[in-house]
């Protein structure tokens, strides 16, 4: 994920009118929480179906394609192959179950790629379970003086723990992926990043030991937390969550006519998401605000796609169907003229719109639009194929969206060359989540997962069904045995 070294990762800190095309952004009063999807929204659209259809396959591949077959380890970027991230493994880990699901690769084949991989991470180098944030492709040892970082650890358990609770079969490799996603799990000693309880630290270094921050929300970070309460072994104590929590009404506010908790880059939005179905689950915080996490993710996206229409800035291109601003590569660190005025130009930068905190340099992302796609599927479907249609080749390769583009740079405008695991990751993962719920289903039946989300305060929705089943079943064990 982000790293403190060259990716800033921490804290950055609805009632609408029409939107053009016709839709409406959601209502303060009526928070929107869609149903499970049951049939693919693209059924009756083969078009939108064979373009998704391909894209969510080139994404697949990137994962396939580029990891070191010998240890599952995945490039940060591609190409050329750099360093792995941890992020982007647990990004593959996700993407495996989905492949097999659409029928890109054999069970047996993803089977084998996962308990490569978990074989390779049990036995790995770690800090109290944690890892560090890029570690060599080949012999998996630090890489880029990196830290070791919990979010990014936290990103690859996402993906270990979905093995888990996907390969369920009785198969020897199957029993032994959920024997390894247990142990990778349990290893980790939450309580170890806590220098300064009841919050997690960022990372730690041989050299320097603990950043001097921790994660308060909020960010990516929910899954750092909600981990670190669902542990059977090293969990950290009831006040996490209300540390976590604590810092929320400093970024609540209205935004672009959205009023929700505020983040700046699209990608703190999505990451939890991935993994976690907010859909009809609150904790206290959102119960008092009166809307889950989903539909607070959404009002961030169709705060991002007024931010455009209205574009402050009269960057190029911006517009109802050309937004999405978040993390990302960008042309160059530079100044350079335009209309009229000097303007500041990043490469890899935290971009992003939110209350108090806008960095915008006319770079567009596609993972920020596609990452949205179960939130606000009416106005992230045309603004994917819009991308799609607009720039073609520039823009679109062998394993799908590059990463970014920016249309005011430069006489020309400037495209992206190269492809990131962790904004790959959101794009295929979320994709699947709009059309067949399937991370989201398979994480329910977690048992850590719905712990740690418990433990947080979370109530209602799939974790009230998924408690009431499992006590019916309690009480149906203990009549058979009176």
């Amino acid at each position: 994920m982000i790293s403190i070294i060259n990716r800033p990762a921490w804290a950055l800190g609805v009632c609408c009118a029409l939107l053009a095309l016709g839709t409406t952004a959601p209502s303060a009063a009526a928070p929107v929480t869609p149903v499970p999807v049951q049939v693919d929204p693209f059924r009756d659209r083969p078009e939108e179906r064979a373009f998704f259809d391909e894209l969510q396959e080139r994404t697949f591949h990137f994962f396939w394609e580029t990891a070191n077959p010998n240890n599952g380890l995945v490039p940060d970027r591609f190409p050329p192959q750099s360093f792995a991230s941890i992020a982007s493994v647990g990004f593959a880990l996700t993407a495996y179950p989905i492949g097999v699901e659409r029928g890109y690769i054999a069970r047996d084949r993803a089977r084998d790629r996962v308990l490569t991989t978990l074989r390779f991470f049990a036995a790995a180098a770690n800090q109290k379970g944690f890892y560090y944030h890029f570690i060599d492709m080949q012999s998996g040892q630090r890489a880029n003086d990196s830290e070791v970082s919990t979010v990014d650890t936290a990103l690859l358990l996402g993906g270990v723990l979905l093995c888990q609770s996907y390969f369920t079969a009785p198969d020897p490799k199957e029993v032994e992926i959920r024997k390894l996603a247990e142990q990778i799990y349990r290893r980790v000693d939450w309580t170890w990043a806590q220098p300064r309880p009841p919050a997690v630290a960022l990372s730690w270094t041989p050299e320097e030991g603990f950043s001097r921050y921790d994660w308060r929300g909020y960010n990516e970070a929910m899954l750092v937390y909600i981990l670190a309460l669902g542990s059977p072994t090293h969990p950290v104590g009831d006040g996490a969550w209300s540390a976590w929590t604590g810092t929320y009404d400093r970024n609540w506010g209205t935004l672009y006519g959205q009023t929700h908790l505020s983040f700046a880059p699209l990608f703190g939005h999505q990451y939890t998401h991935v993994w976690v179905d907010f859909r009809g689950i609150r904790d206290a915080y959102m119960q008092q605000r009166g809307l889950d996490y989903f539909e607070n993710s959404r009002r961030a996206t169709f705060a991002q796609r007024r931010y455009a229409i209205e574009n402050p800035m009269k960057w190029a291109a911006y517009g109802e169907n050309i937004w999405g601003i978040s993390a990302c590569d960008g042309p160059a660190n530079v100044q350079q003229s335009y209309l009229g005025e000097q303007r500041r130009f990043y490469r890899y930068a935290g971009r992003g719109v939110g209350l108090g905190r806008t960095l915008d340099d006319g770079t567009i992302t596609p993972t920020a639009v596609i990452g949205s796609l179960p939130f606000a599927p009416e106005i992230a479907v045309p603004a994917t194929l819009e991308m799609y249609h607009r720039y073609g080749p520039k823009i679109y390769s062998t394993y799908g969206f590059l990463d970014s583009f920016n249309p005011s740079f430069g006489p020309t405008g400037w495209f992206d060359s190269q492809y990131l695991g962790i904004d790959q990751g959101p794009i295929l993962a979320m994709v699947e989540n709009y059309r067949s719920g399937l991370v989201w289903r398979v994480m329910r039946d977690n048992p850590y997962i719905r712990r740690g989300l418990e433990r947080a305060g979370f109530a209602g929705g799939w974790i009230g069904q998924i408690s009431g089943q499992i006590s019916a079943q309690t009480s149906s064990q203990q009549s058979m045995k009176q």
